[in-house]
C-alpha cells in the first residue's frame, strides 16, 4: 500500500473539494512573489507576465493570494515535526492530476480570479516521481494550453538535476524551501531532509540562471548589481572589513554554503528544442520557519546575507511559525505566532539588499534579536549617533542613505535637487521624505529641524512612539488570520 500511484486512484472526490483541501494546505507556505520578469503578450497564446509579474492581493498576514496557490497533493512521505501535512498526521489528503492543474489555472485565470499559479507539493513516493508529475503539469500548461502568464513552482529536495532544469525551464521563478537554518535544526525537526539536499540544488540553479543570462549577453550578478554591492563609505568602511574579515561564525555559514560553485546543470543552450524559454527568468527565492527552533535573529540574517552572496537569490522569505502539531521540540499549540520578529527580519532583509548593511552591523552577539519596539535601521542609527547628523546638501549618497527615514528614492532625489538649490525640511517633506525619522540625524543648511539634544535615549524614546501603532496592529490579538479562499471568500465555484 506504501507503493500506491494516488494519480492512477480514482477517487471520489469533485474538483471543488480538491480545490478547498489543496490551496488550505498551501497557505503556509509564504515565498509567492513574482517580481523580476517582463513577458509580453503573444500571439497564440494565453496570458502574459507584465513587470512585476503578477497583480498582488495580500490577505491579512500579509500572504500573497493573487497566484492560484495550491499543493499538487498534501500526501507526503516525510514527517517534518512542523508541517501540517507529515505523513503521522490525521488529516484530509487530495491531490490533483496533471490535467486538474492545467484546468483549474485556466479556468480561474479566464474569470480574471488570478493572474498566475503558485505551484507545490507534499512528496509523494520520492522526490523524483514527485518533480516529474509536477513538470508535467508545467509542460501541459505551456505546451497545450498555451499559458503564457507567471508560474512559480517549488521544487523538491533530492530531485534531480534534470527535473529541476526542467522545471525552470517551464517556470518563471523557481525556489528550495530552506525552512530551517542549520542541519542541527533539521535534523531535530526534519530528519527527512538535509542541508546538502538544499543547498546542492540552490547552487546548480544559480550556475545555470547566470550560464543563461551570458548566453544572451548579460553579465552573470548584472540584475542583481545593486547599490548593496558597493556601498561602503570611508566613515564605517574600514568597520566593515574588520566585521566581515574576522567574524568565525558569519565565516563558518558562508562556507558551508558555498558547496560547488558556479556549477551548473547544463550548458546556456536549451536542450529542449520545443520551449524557447530562458531558465528561472525571474530567479530563485527560498523560505526559513521562524520561531519553530532556537536560533536567534543574527543566526537568521547572517545565513541570508550568505545566501544572498552565494547564489545570487532574489528573494529569502520569513515565516512565522504557526503552532499546528504536538511535540516536545516545538513551541506549544497556542503560543503566538511571532508576527512582529518576521516584520523586523523582513526589514533587516530590506536592508541587507538595498541600503549597503551588513548582518554584523545590525547585530551582534551582545544583542543577538531585533529590538521589537524600533526599526533595525533607526536602532543602527541609534548605535552610532556619533556619525549624525549629516548635513543634506553635502553628504555622499550611501551616508544619507543610512539615514532613517530616507530610502533610495529619496536619496536620488535630493541628490538631484540641490544641485540647483540649496534643501530645506520643507522641500525634503514634499520629496517624501520621512521626517518623524529623519529629523534626529539631518541638518538642513547647519540647522536642525527642532532644538532637542543628540542623546540615544531621548530619540530612542521619541521613536518607538512613532512605531507604537505600526507595532500594535501586527501583535493584534484580536486580529484572525488566514489565507483568503477562492470559493468562500468571493462566493467562486469551479466549473
Amino acid at each position: 500500500m506504501c507503493e500506491m500511484n494516488q494519480f492512477e486512484l480514482i477517487e471520489e472526490m469533485s474538483l471543488e473539494k480538491k480545490l478547498e483541501i489543496l490551496s488550505d494546505a498551501a497557505k503556509y507556505d509564504v515565498a509567492c512573489t513574482s517580481s523580476g520578469v517582463d513577458r509580453k503578450g503573444k500571439e497564440g497564446y494565453l496570458g502574459n507576465s507584465v513587470a512585476a509579474g503578477v497583480c498582488h492581493t495580500f490577505a491579512a498576514d500579509g500572504r500573497c493570494v493573487s497566484l492560484l496557490k495550491i499543493l499538487m497533493t498534501n500526501h507526503c512521505v516525510y514527517d517534518c515535526k512542523y508541517c501540517k501535512n507529515r505523513k503521522s498526521n490525521d488529516v484530509e489528503r487530495a491531490t490533483f492530476s496533471p490535467e486538474e492543474i492545467c484546468k483549474l489555472t485556466i479556468e480561474f485565470y479566464k474569470r480574471n480570479y488570478i493572474e498566475g499559479l503558485f505551484l507545490s507539493s507534499g512528496v509523494i513516493k520520492n522526490p523524483n516521481y514527485t518533480m516529474e508529475k509536477m513538470c508535467e503539469a508545467l509542460r501541459m500548461l505551456r505546451e497545450e494550453y498555451k499559458f503564457n502568464g507567471y508560474i512559480h513552482v517549488k521544487t523538491i529536495p533530492g530531485a534531480s538535476e534534470e527535473l529541476i532544469y526542467s522545471a525552470g525551464l517551464l517556470a518563471d521563478r523557481i525556489s528550495i524551501n530552506m525552512e530551517l537554518p542549520t542541519q542541527q535544526s533539521l535534523q531535530k525537526l526534519a530528519p527527512n531532509k538535509t542541508m546538502t539536499n538544499i543547498i546542492k540544488p540552490m547552487n546548480q540553479i544559480s550556475g545555470t540562471i547566470a550560464a543563461h543570462r551570458l548566453a544572451i549577453g548579460k553579465s552573470a550578478r548584472m540584475e542583481r548589481a545593486g547599490i548593496n554591492n558597493h556601498l561602503v563609505h570611508s566613515i564605517w568602511g574600514e568597520k566593515q572589513d574588520r566585521i566581515e574579515g574576522s567574524n568565525e561564525s558569519y565565516d563558518s555559514i558562508k562556507n558551508s554554503l558555498m558547496v560547488g560553485k558556479n556549477s551548473f546543470m547544463y550548458p546556456a543552450d536549451n536542450r529542449d528544442l520545443k520551449l524557447k524559454r530562458p531558465f528561472a527568468p525571474a530567479g530563485q527565492s527560498t523560505q526559513m520557519i521562524i520561531g519553530a527552533t532556537d536560533e536567534t535573529d543574527l543566526e537568521l540574517i547572517r545565513t541570508t546575507q550568505s545566501l544572498y552572496q552565494s547564489f545570487d537569490l532574489k528573494r529569502v522569505f520569513y515565516s512565522g511559525y504557526i503552532p499546528l502539531n504536538e511535540d516536545d521540540n516545538l513551541p506549544q499549540i497556542g503560543t503566538p505566532v511571532p508576527l512582529l520578529r518576521e516584520h523586523r527580519l523582513y526589514q533587516a532583509d530590506w536592508l541587507l539588499r538595498y541600503y549597503g548593511f551588513y548582518a554584523n552591523e545590525l547585530l551582534d552577539e551582545k544583542m543577538p534579536y531585533f529590538d521589537n519596539r524600533i526599526d533595525p535601521k533607526c536602532n543602527w542609527a541609534l548605535k552610532n549617533l556619533d556619525i549624525f547628523p549629516v548635513e543634506v546638501n553635502t553628504a555622499s549618497y550611501d551616508v544619507l542613505l543610512r539615514v532613517p527615514g530616507i530610502g533610495p528614492t529619496g536619496v536620488k532625489k535630493i541628490m538631484s535637487a540641490r544641485r540647483y538649490s540649496k534643501l530645506n525640511f520643507q522641500m525634503l517633506k514634499k520629496m517624501g521624505i520621512v521626517l518623524k525619522r529623519a529629523q534626529y540625524f539631518i541638518t538642513c543648511n547647519g540647522h536642525m529641524m527642532y532644538s532637542f539634544p543628540i542623546e540615544q535615549r531621548f530619540i530612542r524614546n521619541r521613536l518607538i512612539d512613532v512605531d507604537s501603532v505600526d507595532c500594535m496592529k501586527i501583535e493584534g490579538k484580536d486580529m484572525q488570520y488566514k489565507q483568503l479562499n477562492l470559493l468562500t471568500d468571493f462566493g467562486l465555484g469551479v466549473n
